[in-house]
This record gives structure tokens, C-alpha cells and sequence, in this order.
């Protein structure tokens, strides 16, 4: 019997009787002090070991012996003992990336990046957004704040007892803006002068079909909504923009939140849905996003000129299909 099966037969022998604890005994499973990580069970169990795989559904535990499966389901807590150490953050041009964030649930993440999502009210609608930098910067989608100066955000604070304070900002700066990509920039202050928590960009899109991902937003005004789906597919054609389709529930007041993939990292901002249409929700992919705020002086947001930023006309049209005399020689070229 090779190894791979030996591993197989031991987790298919692995019962959870063999977890329940005798009447009386602690609720904690003993295994060798070796161990760093901790799966904390809804039952209040405790097991021991090292995390050798998670995912967003599972969580594989090597005991020593043995190798054990839980499914997320079943989970309360995970404790990682290396915790974010082995997480590195990389500063871009007012976003970070990041690599070796580890695969997790929507409800894990919903705790750790749900507070970088926030709402963007105008005195015509509202819509969503992501906080990219600790300095307050924040993706939104273009038609949220289209016409509009008066801006007012809305953002969830993290408290000491794990609840979240509901804080809203009036002071909203619009920094640049983007039409085509449907793209915004703005900016808010932290209430209490200190950093925000934000979410990072996915470095390369790397997106598969049939890849689960999830978003939060305020769909139709019910504030901090998660709903989850699957990538449907990774180059969805519009107006000459390639846009991610996903299955994920998306309404308006999602607009301009972020889509996120099973590590946490922001892979698009949802911006449209089909109309009469199912599942048919639209993103506007991460490398767009990136491209928007490395590149955005040239779509500076003037107060005094709303109109100003970079047009990017269509050339006219060619009237000569000649070459020009200057390349007409004997070369031959």
C-alpha cells in the first residue's frame, strides 16, 4: 500500500466518535506538544496539529498519525500559530498586493476584510466601495458619484468585543475619475485620525471558470450584504472592455463593491447586471483597477471643471490607404 492510500484509509477510518471525549473528560483533544495550530470546533472541542491544506470548504490537520478533514461547516474557529507572519504585503501606487494569504471562507473573511467595505451615499442613490489604502483611499464605480460633489460615505469601525461601529463621514474627497472603466477614486478621513483597515488587490487576475468567489456591498440600501457565486466567465465583451461574469447575486446599491476570490483579495468591483436576466452579474476586472489609480492624474477630478480629465477622442478616419512618399525607396521594405 502506497502512502497516498495509507493517508486515505486512515481518514476514512477516522471517525468522530473517535473525537468525543469520554463523559466528564475535557473538551480538548491531546495530542503531542509539537503541535502549533488549533481547530476549534463548534462543540467546543479543540484539536491540536499542524494545518497542512485549507481551503475555503476544508481544513486538512496533520495530528501525527494521521491526517484529518474538517469541513468549515463544523468549524468555529481556526487558530494558525505562524497567524499573518507568513503573509507579505507588497505597496504598489496606493494599493497593496499580497501572497500567501490563505484560502478561506466567506464568513472568516467577512470578519477580517468585511470592514474595508464601505457605502457611498449622494442626494441621488447610493452604491458601494473598497478601501484599497490605510491612508483612506477607495474604489467606487463612476456612476455612483456621477454629477455629484455632496458625497457622504458610510464605514464600519472594528471594536474590541469583535462588534462592528457604524460611523458616518461626511467629509468625502472625489480624486479622480474614469467614465470608460466606469472607475472612481475618492478618499475619507479616519474619525479618529488612525489607519484603515483595507483589502488587497490580487496581483495577477489568474480567474478560472467555475472558480468560487464572493461580494458584499449594500444591494438596494441593506447595508453590508454578503451574497457568493462562481466566476461564469473571465472575458465577458462590452463596449471593448473585458468584464468578469459571475452568477453572484448583484443588485443596485452593489455597484462599485468589491468581488472578492477565496483568499480575500479584490479580483473585481461589481458594476452592472442584465436586466430580466438570473445571476447575470458583471465585474469590472482588478487589472483595470490597478491600471485606473497607478494612471490617475490623468483623470484628476477638478470641483471647478467636472468635466476635466483626459477624453480620449477617436482618431479620424484615414483617407489615403497609400504609403507616404517618404517610404516609397528601392529598399523594397
Amino acid at each position: 500500500m502506497n502512502i497516498r492510500c495509507a493517508i486515505l484509509v486512515s481518514l476514512v477510518a477516522w471517525t468522530w466518535s473517535d473525537l468525543a471525549p469520554a463523559r466528564g473528560d475535557e473538551t480538548a483533544v491531546t495530542l503531542p506538544a509539537a503541535a502549533s495550530d488549533v481547530v476549534v470546533l463548534k462543540s467546543g472541542r479543540r484539536i491540536e496539529g499542524a494545518i497542512v491544506k485549507r481551503s475555503d470548504r476544508r481544513v486538512w490537520l496533520d495530528v501525527g498519525p494521521d491526517v484529518i478533514v474538517f469541513e468549515m461547516a463544523d468549524i468555529a474557529e481556526v487558530q494558525n500559530a505562524q497567524g499573518v507572519s507568513q503573509i507579505q504585503r507588497t505597496e504598489d501606487t496606493l494599493f497593496s498586493t499580497a501572497s500567501n494569504l490563505p484560502e478561506l471562507s466567506p464568513r472568516e473573511h467577512a470578519k477580517i476584510i468585511g470592514p474595508a467595505v464601505i457605502k457611498v451615499s449622494t442626494p441621488g442613490g447610493l452604491g458601494s466601495g473598497v478601501i484599497i489604502n490605510p491612508q483612506g483611499y477607495a474604489i467606487t464605480n463612476a456612476h455612483v458619484v456621477q454629477g455629484e460633489t455632496n458625497l457622504r460615505a458610510t464605514i464600519w469601525l472594528p471594536e474590541a468585543d469583535g462588534t462592528l461601529k457604524r460611523i458616518e463621514i461626511e467629509d468625502v474627497e472625489l480624486i479622480a475619475i474614469n467614465n470608460h472603466m466606469d472607475l472612481a477614486l475618492i478618499r475619507i478621513k479616519h474619525p479618529e485620525g488612525k489607519d484603515f483597515g483595507c483589502a488587497p488587490v490580487v496581483l495577477q487576475d489568474g480567474l478560472e471558470i467555475g472558480q468560487p468567489v464572493f461580494a458584499i456591498g449594500n444591494p438596494l440600501g441593506l447595508e453590508r450584504t454578503m451574497t457568493q457565486g462562481v466566476v461564469s466567465t473571465t472575458l465577458r465583451n462590452f463596449d471593448g472592455l473585458a468584464y468578469i461574469q459571475t452568477d453572484t447575486a448583484i443588485n443596485p446599491g452593489n455597484s462599485g463593491g468589491p468581488l472578492f476570490n477565496t483568499r480575500g483579495e479584490v479580483v473585481g468591483i461589481t458594476n452592472m447586471v442584465i436586466r430580466g436576466g438570473e445571476s447575470l452579474g458583471f465585474a469590472i476586472p482588478a487589472r483595470y483597477v490597478k491600471d485606473f489609480v497607478r494612471n490617475r492624474e490623468a483623470f484628476a477630478f477638478d470641483r471647478n471643471n467636472p468635466n476635466s480629465g483626459n477624453n480620449y477622442l477617436k482618431p479620424p478616419p484615414r483617407k489615403d490607404f497609400q504609403p507616404p512618399p517618404q517610404v516609397k525607396d528601392a529598399s523594397g521594405g
